[in-house]
């Protein structure tokens, strides 16, 4: 009689002794396949391990000084679309969210305006998002991918005066420095006094049609340690700043806004004073997309960072 129909079956007998496989003690040899979201894969500029403190400058250095006294290595990650994630992103759990925000503003050119008109209307947004009380917008930028798309930096070369995307893996703010924002800003120490908690956010937008060749990726918080933070020293002409830049870590769940357009508004946390149970530093970091065409309009984009009161 013939069996190659009969169905076939196999047991499988741990050995004596051997524990359950959903036992903390023992490694099973198998993992969930875990959920590839559509994406692209692209180079991000991680820190290299050094010793000492980063030091970068934005400006030109003095005579005989290197821009930068560290180094970065371009690991190539996969950044999903975020459009595509079957749970809508949260400025408090993964530290960002896309919101439909069209500005007022004709012409992101006219730095006054852009403070007179364009920063109430950030405001407003970063209290909706966050649920703040009360917010301050204390700076801009506008940046602008360079022609013929040369390498990507630290996006200010030169004096500094023309920003460019930056493809350095960083967060704007570190634990101390986003404590001293606060003092800056609240001025009125009996005012300061009283609040409990503080956030920094940015805000992203372009400001000439789809981004096409040069979106903003940004890293979601939860899969940040503290030891992938390095603090570092951002030079100025008139000042030093400190932010986080950081290691490498495969672990790093990175996404993007195809398309993003000027009707859009990337919200993204910079620094909470709060510090357990939401997102507190949002890595970032500009990218090239891959085969980008050749006639494909650059980027221009405006970053506005605000500091918001809670209750």
């Amino acid at each position: 009689m013939s069996l190659a129909n009969d169905p076939v079956s196999m047991s499988i007998r741990h050995p004596a002794g051997a524990r359950s496989s959903h036992s903390p003690d023992l490694r099973p040899p198998f993992s969930p396949a875990m959920p590839r979201v559509p994406g692209v894969d692209a180079g991000l500029d991680y820190l290299q391990p050094m010793t000492g403190r980063p030091v970068n400058y934005l400006y030109e250095p003095p005579p005989g000084t290197p821009w930068e006294n560290c180094a970065y290595a371009s690991r190539v990650m996969h950044i999903a679309d975020a459009r595509a994630i079957a749970a809508r992103p949260s400025v408090d759990r993964e530290g960002y969210e896309l919101w439909e925000a069209p500005s007022a503003l004709p012409d992101f050119h006219d730095h006054e305006a852009i403070r007179r008109d364009y920063y109430p209307e950030m405001a407003e947004l970063a209290c909706w998002v966050s649920g703040a009380r009360e917010a301050f917008v204390f700076d801009h930028l506008v940046r602008r991918r360079e022609a013929g798309r040369p390498p990507l930096g630290f996006g200010r070369m030169g004096d500094g005066s023309r920003p460019a995307a930056v493809s350095r893996v960083h967060n704007d703010y570190s634990e101390a420095s986003g404590r001293a924002r606060l003092d800056k800003v609240v001025t009125d120490a009996a005012r300061r006094a009283g609040v409990e908690r503080f956030a920094i956010v940015n805000i992203w937008r372009s400001i000439a049609g789809p981004v096409m060749d040069t979106p903003l990726a940004v890293c979601d918080a939860r899969s940040v340690l503290a030891d992938d933070l390095v603090p570092a020293e951002i030079r100025y002409p008139d000042r030093v700043g400190e932010i986080y830049l950081l290691h490498h870590a495969a672990r790093h769940r990175w996404a993007f806004y195809p398309e993003m357009d000027r009707h859009e508004a990337l919200v993204f946390k910079q620094y909470d004073s709060r510090v357990n149970g939401v997102a507190r530093f949002t890595p970032h970091a500009a990218f090239d997309l891959p085969d980008v065409p050749a006639d494909a309009p650059l980027r221009q984009s405006i970053e506005v960072r605000c500091l918001v009161l809670f209750d």
